[in-house]
């Protein structure tokens, strides 16, 4: 699915470029009692809504959803968003049976930082839900990745963000990642983006996928600036937790 270049009007929202192969997508009504009509999501995105934060989820399976370890258990988790704060015709709302935190995470490095959620019921594979695979090997650097998440036009404390963004960018050498990490020494990470001189105020989501080669290969433990905006971003590698995955989903 060719997303990061998609450009124009849908359903009378604006979709604007700022950078190259990113665009923002501005709500036309943040009234949150409103129904979205349009029928464009990223399928495996799914929206986790949680205290004080909400979290990015990845649909990896249809019982299973791949996020951060730092991300809080969510209060309910919304599949098939288009924008979190208006509710989607479409959308799926679940709860969950459990959560799986690998078990060697270190909060105060963010190492190892990676989750793993089981639906309480399978989600319904549609035209707006669906799920993506994993890596089950490494990138090289200098391999371009999506990077989809939401953000807010105007943040408010426990207010759901409006705006769908995204842009492709770039993995960058092991040896820099470690460089921008000052005193982080986590391991099984990538590094993606530019470190930019100018960072932004810009509100994420937190824990955004790094989508490489259709596959998932990172999820966003912490950045330095806004990455869909170009700044430079760790992500949990997952091909090197490939292993784990598997095992939580044929164990559980």
């Amino acid at each position: 699915m060719e997303v990061g270049g998609r450009e124009g009007r849908k359903g009378g929202d604006i979709c604007i470029p700022i950078a190259a192969l990113s665009c923002f997508i501005l709500a036309k009504d943040s009234n949150t009692e409103k129904t979205n009509e349009v029928d464009f999501t990223i399928p495996y995105m799914v929206y986790l809504q949680s205290f004080p934060e909400p979290c990015v989820g990845t649909l990896i399976h249809p019982r299973w959803v791949l996020t951060a370890a730092h991300c809080p258990s969510p209060v309910k988790i919304r599949l098939g968003i288009y924008q979190p704060n208006i509710k989607n015709k479409h959308e799926q709302t679940q709860s969950y049976s459990m959560t799986v935190p690998y078990p060697d995470f270190n909060s105060e490095y963010l190492s190892n930082d990676l989750m793993m959620i089981k639906l309480a019921e399978a989600a319904k594979l549609t035209t707006q839900v669906g799920t993506i695979a994993i890596a089950m090997e490494p990138l090289s650097f200098n391999e371009s990745c999506f990077i989809p998440t939401w953000t807010w036009s105007t943040y408010k404390n426990l207010s759901d963000p409006d705006i769908l963004t995204w842009i492709n960018q770039y993995t960058r050498d092991y040896d820099e990642c470690q460089n921008m990490q000052d005193e982080r020494m986590a391991v099984n990470i990538m590094c993606v983006g530019q470190p930019l001189k100018t960072l932004s105020n810009t509100k994420e989501v937190s824990a955004a996928p790094a989508i490489c080669g259709g596959r998932v290969h990172g999820i966003l433990s912490w950045a330095k600036g806004s990455v869909t905006l170009g700044n430079e971003g760790v992500f949990t590698e997952i091909s090197s937790y490939s292993r784990w995955i598997m095992s939580i989903i044929e164990s559980y």
